[in-house]
């Protein structure tokens, strides 16, 4: 069995964006969801991206434990509410 020990920046560098710890942060701050709103829904990812998304989710790839991730990062404000 092949181990993978991906983090939030190697995801971040695998949809091709700035994947430094404050570029991450200042991402998460600036798109936040609504609750309802899904993270394939958000309007600001491109085709590419939702397609890594879509497949990571679908397939059950090493990355949706970290897709997950970044979906509840993006919605954390709508979650203290």
């Amino acid at each position: 069995m092949e181990m993978f020990n991906h983090s939030l920046g190697h995801l971040f560098d695998q949809i091709g964006l700035p994947s430094t710890p404050s570029a991450i942060e200042a991402f998460i701050e600036s798109h936040q969801l609504a609750t309802e709103e899904h993270l394939e829904e958000a309007p600001f990812w491109n085709a590419s991206q939702l397609q890594f998304f879509q497949e990571a989710r679908y397939q059950d790839a090493v990355w949706v434990e970290l897709v997950d991730e970044l979906d509840t990062l993006l919605h954390k404000t709508s979650m203290a509410r």
